[in-house]
């Protein structure tokens, strides 16, 4: 597994601000998305990268690499939307999904899964 190319940042603003120049639109772009879907959730660092947290559970987080971003959630959210995944041409795991300006993950899926992990974890 790649490790996120950041260091420990204070809040989400800097973790963007230090990320590839490249990547920043996307992660912008997926902040708002997870913001919308979540409109509960408490902005948090954790485990170095920016994340969604409601109660004691991070129901989403995401990192910048060199050429990729990655956006992490619940396996059963990844599970369940794997065929939406695969569809929108794009990689996962067992708890993420990589994606970048070549390919960027569609609105629609980000939703979804943001959506479909917070129902696993809370």
């Amino acid at each position: 597994m790649q490790k996120p190319v950041l260091s420990m940042l204070a809040d989400h603003d800097a973790y963007i601000a230090e990320a590839p120049e490249s990547l920043r639109p996307l992660l912008v772009r997926l902040r708002a998305q997870l913001a919308q879907a979540l409109p509960d959730a408490e902005e948090v660092i954790a485990y170095k990268m920016p994340g969604f947290r409601i109660g004691n559970s991070i129901i989403a987080g995401y990192a910048a690499f060199s050429k990729q971003c990655g956006l992490y959630l619940s396996p059963a959210a990844i599970a369940s939307h794997a065929d939406d995944i695969a569809a929108a041409g794009l990689k996962s795991t067992k708890t993420g999904v990589t994606f970048s300006p070549i390919r960027p993950i569609p609105d629609g899926l980000v939703e979804k899964l943001a959506l479909a992990s917070r129902r696993e974890n809370h």
